[in-house]
């Protein structure tokens, strides 16, 4: 993808200037801090494994990385509404610079407690990496939103590859302490990629003039249909990815796979998780959102059937890499779903309250991966079918939601 790619595309407002541009620095700020989530998903709960005391709280970091992001989502989008979008991006780096700093130093004196707290601070960084994509469409026609969410998260295929080779080049630098160099590497990304954020050009939504339309309260806006839907298919696709994900390390090691096959695993999901991202968009403008969201649901029961059939390395790949384009069809569908159904002035509102269910369902999905895996009959391919089960009452929620805002429409058009 280059820039003249994103300065002109095919049936884009020229009133899109200002957000194609900031496309761009936000697609370099994916690159290189986007490059710390796979890290933290593939040793964390290694990590955790390591450190605890007991192997059914080895994913619990994992689970305080959701948890921080959940806590957060709030109080960034309220920054970045009052103080601009930078500012909220440059607290997430603080907190992931310091959340993996204090995560090396948990491993150097092997404190599982300390370890824990670093984890929930990255939590910030998490938080603010999820807000690229509503940044993207800031000022953006509506034409253009879905294009510019897609090629933002597109981006992410450079970090699905920079975050674990960064994992295989510096896992051991500071042997025999088992990853404290990797989580050092995370914190150096994120001093070197917040000056990105100098470039961007996204200034705080204003009222539009003379309307007399009232501020919606949280109740009114989640009450919305469109809304409710959207946030309900966004928390079940990501809840699912995480909810495999992050089992899919214990899983590999514990069927007698080496960490570096696990790395390459992950990097595969990361990799399908943004390489549709280049299409993504278009789709969603030929299709129309709800037929991207539902495919993305379907790709996700896909992968829990393959997950569910063995244990070789090759149902772990295919598993993850289904995983990986079923959450791209299901969140970037179900964020521009979002992006369609409120005013800009509500856009921290509504934004905050989105994030604060997405991660507070991944949260719960990461927390109960570990124990799925390690306390469902004492080995490792039950406990991955035990994952792969749990995936289907939360398909089932997404599916009906979307049944049910059909009908919706089906009744309001007559039908």
């Amino acid at each position: 993808m280059s820039v003249s790619d994103i300065s002109a595309p095919k049936g884009v407002s020229e009133g899109d200037g200002r957000a194609r541009r900031n496309v761009v620095v936000l697609a370099l700020a994916q690159v290189i801090l986007g490059s710390q989530m796979p890290i933290s998903f593939v040793l964390g709960g290694l990590a955790g494994q390591v450190l605890s005391p007991n192997g059914c709280l080895a994913t619990l970091p994992i689970s305080l990385i959701v948890f921080g992001s959940m806590v957060m989502a709030p109080m960034l989008a309220s920054l970045m509404q009052s103080r601009g979008r930078a500012f909220g991006f440059y607290v997430g780096a603080a907190g992931g610079a310091l959340g993996s700093a204090l995560c090396a130093w948990a491993l150097w004196l092997g404190s599982f407690p300390l370890f824990l707290v670093g984890s929930t601070l990255t939590g910030a960084y998490m938080s603010a990496q999820g807000f690229y994509r509503f940044a993207a469409t800031d000022g953006a026609s509506e034409a253009f939103r879905p294009k510019a969410i897609s090629w933002v998260m597109a981006a992410g295929l450079a970090s699905a590859i920079i975050g674990p080779q960064l994992v295989k080049l510096t896992q051991d630098a500071l042997a025999p302490i088992p990853f404290a160099g990797a989580y050092i590497a995370a914190a150096v990304l994120n001093l070197i990629g917040a000056p990105i954020f100098l470039f961007l050009d996204s200034p705080k939504p204003k009222p539009p003039a003379g309307t007399d339309l009232p501020a919606r309260s949280r109740w009114d806006l989640i009450r919305t249909p469109r809304i409710a839907v959207a946030m309900i298919c966004a928390m079940v696709s990501y809840a699912l990815m995480n909810l495999v994900m992050t089992s899919t390390p214990l899983a590999v090691v514990g069927c007698g796979f080496t960490t570096n096959d696990a790395a390459n695993i992950v990097s595969a999901h990361v990799l399908a998780m943004f390489g549709p991202s280049f299409f993504t968009g278009h789709l969603i403008s030929r299709f129309g959102v709800e037929r991207i969201v539902v495919t993305g649901l379907v790709i996700l029961s896909l992968a829990g059937v393959v997950g569910l059939s063995g244990v070789e390395l090759t149902n772990f790949y295919v598993t993850l890499i289904l995983l990986g384009v079923g959450w791209n069809f299901g969140f970037i569908g179900s964020t521009a779903m979002l992006t369609a159904s409120h005013r800009p002035e509500e856009r921290g509102r509504v934004q905050g309250m989105n994030d604060f269910a997405v991660f507070g369902l991944v949260g719960v999905a990461s927390l109960a991966s570990g124990g799925l895996m390690n306390c469902s009959g004492g080995s490792a391919m039950e406990g991955w079918q035990a994952v792969n089960l749990a995936m289907i009452p939360m398909l089932a929620m997404a599916g009906g939601a979307l049944i049910w805002l059909t009908l919706l429409r089906g009744r309001a058009s007559g039908v």
